[in-house]
């Protein structure tokens, strides 16, 4: 597999980092809805970086 991130693999990480920020800032300062938010952005976040991988996979099959 290519080690080389493409953009959606990248935005997909830092989407899934900054929900995590967003669900714990919403803990600290008791908000359910930033908490919802920020799992919500996790998950967006998870499936553009599969789209991400699923493209580098394609993309080194036909390569190969």
């Amino acid at each position: 597999m290519n080690s080389d991130l493409n953009k959606d693999q990248i935005k997909g990480s830092a989407k899934d980092i900054g929900g995590k920020v967003q669900e714990e800032a919403g803990k600290l300062v008791g908000s359910k809805e930033q908490q919802v938010k920020g799992l919500e952005k996790q998950v967006e976040g998870k499936v553009q970086h599969q789209v991400g991988d699923l493209k580098a996979a394609v993309k080194d099959t036909a390569k190969s």
